[in-house]
This record gives C-alpha cells, structure tokens and sequence, in this order.
C-alpha cells in the first residue's frame, strides 16, 4: 500500500479545508485519537465519506463485524490494551497474515506495533467506530468482567459493596451482558438456575439461543445485583418480584422489565429489553399490504368506535397499537392509556399503570380515565366482562377506544365478546374493525437465496390462489447466527366493519357467517398474506406455517 497520509487524501479529494484539517491535527495530538474519528467528531467529514475513501480510492475493503463471529483465539493475538489504543480488532487469520480491522487503516504506527508485537503481516480493512467499540464489549470487556467477579465473590456471604459501587466487578458485567444483548438486537435475556450453574441465554428474533454457561458460586451475587438495579427485595428469596431498570446503552435508553421466580435451583430471572431506538412508532412500518394498510387507517382515523388488535402474546399487538397512537397523537386529542405494564413511555401521552394490588384493575382505570375527559383510550388488553362493557359503552359515547383480544383469527374476536356477555347491540354499533397478526422472521438480506417451489409448496400456494416461479430463503451466515433469518415482520387479516356485518352480528350468527361474509368481500387471511409475503422473499412458507392453523 502507497504510505499516503490521510490528511492528504482528504485534501486531495476535496472533502477538507486546510483549516479544519490543522484544527483536527492539532486536536490529534493531544487527545492521541486517530484523525479520521477526530475530524468526524468535529463534523468535517461523515463516517460514510471517511470509509468511502479509503473503500473506493486506496482499495481497502469495508468490513461489517457484526458478519464476523471471531475466534477468541484470534482476538487474544492482540493484547486488549494495544487494540483499544489503536481501535483495531483482529478478524481473521491465514498463515502468517492476519486481517486487522481498523476505523483508520492509514494508522501506520497502529500496523507496525501490531506487527511486531504478534509477529505477524498485517492486511487492514475498515470498520465503523460503533461496530469496533461493540466488539471490544462483546470480546473483552464482558470476558474480563466475568473473570474479575469469579475472583471478587465470596460465596458464604455478599458484601454490600460487591452489588453496589459502581467499579465492582459484578456491576460493570451485569451492564456489558445488556450491552451484548442490545447489540445483537436481543428482545429478552434469561438467567436459568440449574443444577450445576447459570444458563445465560438471548431471545433473538423470537428464538431463545444459548450465549454462556456462569458458575453455580455467581449465582447469588448476579441476582443480587439485579433486584439492586430494579430495586427489588434482596432478602425475598420465596416469592416472584417484579421490577423495572432504565439504562443508557450507546447513548440511548433502554427499559429493562425484571421478572424474577423461584424455582428448585434458585431464582430464575428475565429481562425484558424495551428500546425506543428500535420502537415501531409508524403505521406505514408496520408490514401491511397497501389494501391492509389503508382499511387499517380508516379505522383508527375515526372518530369514535372501537379498534381492536388480537393475537397471542407476543405476536406484536402493543407495537401496533403504539403505532396508532403515535399517529393520532396531535395537540388537539387528549390520549389515555390504562396498560399493564407500560411497555414505552411516550411523550405527549398520559399512561397509567395497573395495579391490582391496590385496586387499580383496567375497569377502575377505565372509569377514572372517562372522568378526565379524554378524546382517545387505549386499553392494554380486555380481559373481563367489566372492563369489555365499560369500553364498548366509552367508544358508544363519542370517544375512540383501541385495545388488543385474545383469539385466533379476527372473527372470532366477535364470539370471544358474545361470550363474554357482552350485547350483540354494542358489539354492533360501536365496532370500526379488528386486525389479527402473528410475528413471523424475517428472512436474511446476506444470505437470502432463492429456490424452485417443492411440489408440496406449490400445491398449497395454488390452493389459495398464489403463483410462484420461485420462493426465498436464507443460506445461513455469521450476521443472522446461520439461521437464515434476521428481524422479524408482522402478517395480518384486517375485519373492517360495515352495515352488513353489523346485522349479522347484532342477529347472533355462527363465527363461518363472518367469515363467508368477508371472503365476499375480497378479506384476505392470516395466511394468504403470509404467503403473500413468503413470494415477495420477506420470510418462509415454514414460518408461515409455524405461526398460523389453518383449516382451509
């Protein structure tokens, strides 16, 4: 490679002035960071036009480490203190060359102390700031931290500073592990109290993955340091706590739900990640089909009635509702939520949370909510009687009411309320419409190739009407953890309401008359958008399968 200085090259290229480059290199020297992170830092340049130049002009590949699933052994050819000096992490290693990855790989010093500290010749490539900084968490801070608490325990007995001072060892590791599972987009972590020791594992894309194994001796410092965070009873060992942790990962919060639970090995623990940085706050994000998605904001652009959401747990209902509220939420609307729990706290919302133990049930909320005149309720869930008719009668007088259902299918959120004693009547005239969804996942863009349909597969796609050359799937990569999938979307039915339906409703028909009805009326299921979605090369038929029961 060409020893050509950065600077140079960014003059050279035009993207620097000779006085921001003297005021960065100026900077360099006494701060030591590398010139490229100084001038981004100083809004001179963009991270993007920085790699570009190197990527496009010098040759030097970009890399993504979050691709790259690294040998530890790889890794420990650097000593950690010379990779956070330089900002570098070794990747890959063939023969007598190792690939470095590096934010500045016209770091010469940077090469040539590596090289002669591992002996090795050194091949640069770029890596983004975060991406480098998320590596140093995943494969050293977390490692020493863990290291450093197996040496600071003492398992007779728990020193009130060992859980509390914020350089103890069993702080800073509990932090980095929440790091980790942020980092890889985790939705929950969950501590498993077993025989022999603790099971750590990350509930990605909705599928639990085992990420270490913790000696049986940190279980209770670990559990110990967690109630602290959540300000749960430390001393409470018998009986299940819940609590709550706000935290700054990377420089934007995260809530973390704690649940704890005896079990015959000790407390079991989930936390539960809630990122308002990865937060669904529009509709148009919500993985509708353009004709969904349309009938879906007629519905909650009304001005009164009821919007039901309805599906399973976990299947994304609060998401979808979130997103509704983020649209109606407007300085003329007064908006109440009554939730259990508050999942995100959103601003310019009043949002109350249940709890039983006082009284504060979703039918009390729900009367105290109507007394403060609001324009739009949003009900968590409903669960009873009591808090279904209290809703139906709001919505009936003028006020517009979402909340979620437990069933199956859109229709039969009309049975689930006649059985739970609600009037047809009611049902009738205050209902705009339901959506149905599940959460299916995503198929991976590295790795996503495509296939000629199995017979079988192209048998059910004629059945409803689906014509397919070829399906999608993915090959399985270091990104998506060779699963083949990353991220998860939504498929949905969406029930509007009309005239006809009401009088079919308000005359007690069987759940096969709505759904006849709707079929008329170019309804498309569950399903149908599922496969719908499957040919577009978004997810699999397999995933689609796996989360709807169809009878068809």
């Amino acid at each position: 490679m060409t020893r050509k200085r950065l600077g140079d090259l960014l003059l050279e290229f035009g993207l620097v002035t000779k006085d921001q480059l003297d005021q960065a290199l100026a900077e360099q020297k006494v701060t030591g960071q590398p010139l490229g992170e100084v001038l981004i830092q100083r809004g001179a340049i963009s991270e993007d036009q920085l790699i570009e130049v190197m990527e496009f002009q010098l040759g030097v590949p970009h890399v993504n480490l979050e691709q790259y699933e690294v040998d530890r052994s790889i890794v420990d050819l650097v000593p950690e203190e010379l990779a956070r000096r330089y900002k570098v992490l070794p990747v890959k290693r063939r023969g007598n060359r190792l690939t470095l990855a590096m934010i500045d790989p016209m770091d010469y010093y940077a090469i040539d102390d590596i090289q002669m500290t591992t002996g090795l010749q050194i091949d640069p490539v770029i890596a983004t700031r975060d991406s480098i900084q998320k590596a140093f968490t995943h494969y050293y801070s977390l490692k020493k931290s863990i290291s450093e608490v197996l040496e600071d325990i003492h398992p007779e007995e728990i020193d009130e500073s060992q859980v509390r001072g914020e350089d103890a060892p069993i702080v800073r590791m509990v932090n980095q592990l929440i790091e980790d599972a942020v980092d890889k987009r985790a939705s929950d972590i969950h501590f498993d109290s077993q025989r022999a020791g603790v099971v750590v594992r990350f509930r990605i894309d909705g599928i639990l993955m085992n990420q270490m194994r913790l000696p049986k001796h940190m279980q209770p410092v670990l559990t110990a340091r967690i109630k602290i965070m959540a300000n749960l009873n430390i001393a409470e060992r018998r009986l299940p706590q819940d609590g709550r942790i706000q935290l700054q990962v990377r420089g934007r919060t995260v809530d973390v739900r704690v649940a704890t639970l005896p079990t015959i090995f000790g407390e079991k623990i989930v936390l539960r990640l809630l990122d308002m940085k990865n937060a669904i706050t529009r509709i148009d994000r919500l993985g509708f089909s353009e004709i969904n998605e349309k009938t879906f904001m007629r519905m909650v652009n009304s001005a009164h009635g009821i919007v039901l959401v309805t599906g399973p747990t976990g299947s994304g209902k609060t998401s979808t509702l979130y997103a509704a509220l983020h649209h109606l939420n407007t300085e003329r609307q007064n908006l109440i939520t009554i939730e259990d729990p508050v999942e995100y706290q959103l601003d310019g919302i009043n949002q109350v949370q249940v709890n039983p133990a006082i009284g504060l049930t979703f039918a009390a909320g729900l009367r105290s909510i109507l007394r403060e005149d609001p324009n739009i309720i949003m009900i968590g869930e409903i669960r009873d009687m009591e808090t279904a008719e209290i809703a139906f009668r709001a919505a009936l007088t003028g006020h517009l009411v979402l909340s979620t259902l437990h069933t199956n299918d859109a229709a039969s959120a009309v049975t689930r309320l006649l059985d739970m004693g609600l009037e047809s009547y009611l049902i009738a005239s205050t209902m705009r419409g339901v959506v149905a969804q599940r959460l299916v996942r995503r198929i991976c863009t590295d790795c996503k190739v495509s296939y000629v349909p199995h017979a079988e597969e192209a048998a059910v796609l004629e059945k409803h009407g689906v014509h397919a050359d070829k399906l999608w799937r993915g090959s399985g990569c270091a990104l998506c953890n060779r699963t083949g999938y990353r991220g998860r979307l939504a498929i949905q039915e969406v029930l509007p309401f009309d005239e006809e339906l009401r009088t079919l409703v308000t005359q007690h028909h069987p759940i096969d008359t709505y759904r006849n009805w709707a079929r008329k009326q170019g309804f498309r299921t569950m399903l149908e958008d599922g496969l719908d979605k499957a040919v577009q090369g978004l997810t699999t038929m397999e995933e689609v399968f796996q989360v709807v029961i169809s009878d068809e």
